[in-house]
């Protein structure tokens, strides 16, 4: 079946995603929330491809199935609770811990189980499972932004089902016989570089579409663990599972170095702030400032980090003004400077294009300051202004998530 979706040779991650949600949005294929941008997609026969799961050899074998909470996924829940078998899903964010096991009311009727497999039935008829349960799961259901009929996937760009795959790993809870499933629309099945997959990227074995079955007979392996290098303190704050994780495998003996980033103070995703990135260990004394502007309204901080990190051009720090449709990127030097406002060329975030440039206190001599104070126009420089430059509006100083 030739794919609906043409990907061009050299496309990223991000570039992916967004030709899918664009897609999506233009053809009208996709139910609430929308738009689909930044989200799995609850794409229009959700419902349907859910249904195969029950034709694969793999769910009629499993006792224990773990499903994502994704909105299009919440047929394949449906299907799990029907077959009377244990259904775990992830906590959100993996704020609460891992998983939760999904336990309906004795004697439920249909109706019951379908409200079982909500969001909202997630949250009203569930247990935690702790990392020390003796949990094996046999299956686990995905949703994706894109995948390939190689098995390789691409999520909305936060990493938690990578995460979540590592996670399980480490606590004995799938084994290389644990069979993948992502489902998604036609649509969504495109053909992509293998390039583009990482080692803490999970492979799937099946895709399931409202028309197809396909069996990848993937050849890459799936993550054999949480790799520690790409976590930072500040992740583990985010996420105390993945620091109760962590100590366990200390204790074991396994080698569990984080990378470098130390992260910084909690705060509202969403709020005005700073943020340090992957490296940072602190306000750098000298950086060099490129201004991102038109960024989205209603754009979140941790989707803009996604796409700066797959166009690599993550700063050292981002101060994050949403509120402005701007950010603030620090960077070592005027030539690291340069490059991220190359690789930002051309960027566009939920239909939006952003612009990069240096911010105005370093476009003339292009010398990196130790001041962390942001540029203000003057009113009689006769340079064109950021937007809000004098909105005389306050700025936070808070840390975003």
């Amino acid at each position: 079946m030739e794919a609906a979706i043409k990907i061009s040779s050299g496309a990223t991650k991000w570039d992916i995603r967004q030709k899918v949600w664009d897609h999506i949005e233009e053809n009208n294929l996709a139910n609430f929330p929308r738009p689909v941008h930044n989200r799995i997609p609850n794409f229009k026969g959700a419902f349907s491809a859910c249904a195969r799961v029950t034709g694969l050899e793999a769910f009629t074998e499993t006792a224990e199935v773990k499903v994502d909470p994704d909105k299009p996924l919440e047929g394949a829940r449906l299907e799990v609770l029907q077959a009377k078998k244990t259904l775990l899903v992830p906590t959100p964010r993996l704020r609460a811990g891992l998983f939760n096991k999904i336990t309906p009311p004795e004697g439920a009727s249909k109706e019951q189980l379908r409200v079982c497999s909500t969001s909202q039935g997630v949250k009203e008829f569930s247990v935690p499972v702790g990392l020390d349960a003796k949990v094996k799961v046999d299956l686990v259901v995905v949703g994706s932004v894109a995948v390939s009929e190689k098995g390789y996937r691409i999520g909305k760009g936060e990493g938690y089902a990578d995460m979540e795959y590592g996670m399980m790993v480490s606590m004995g809870a799938v084994t290389e016989s644990t069979v993948v499933i992502t489902i998604v629309h036609d649509c969504q099945v495109v053909d992509f570089s293998e390039e583009l997959v990482e080692p803490h990227d999970l492979t799937v074995d099946y895709i399931l579409t409202p028309t197809r079955v396909i069996k990848t007979d993937c050849l890459l392996p799936k993550p054999e663990g949480i790799i520690w290098a790409k976590l930072n303190k500040y992740m583990l704050e985010k996420i105390p599972v993945l620091k109760k994780l962590r100590a366990l495998e200390l204790a074991a003996g396994k080698e569990v170095v984080l990378g470098a980033g130390e992260g910084g103070r909690k705060g509202k995703e969403g709020e005005e702030g700073e943020e340090g990135m992957e490296g940072d260990h602190g306000p750098p004394s000298n950086v060099t400032t490129v201004y991102l502007g038109g960024i989205p309204a209603g754009l979140r901080v941790s989707e803009l980090k996604t796409a700066l990190r797959e166009k690599e051009a993550l700063p050292l720090r981002l101060t994050w003004q949403g509120a402005q449709h701007r950010a603030f990127l620090d960077y070592g030097d005027p030539n690291a400077a340069d490059q991220a406002m190359e690789a930002l060329q051309g960027l566009s975030l939920n239909g939006q294009s952003l612009h990069a440039e240096l911010a105005k206190n370093q476009r003339g001599g292009r010398r990196a300051g130790p001041s962390r104070s942001r540029p203000r126009s003057r009113p009689d420089s006769g340079t064109k202004a950021e937007p809000n430059e004098d909105s005389g509006e306050p700025q936070k100083e808070v840390v975003v998530e």
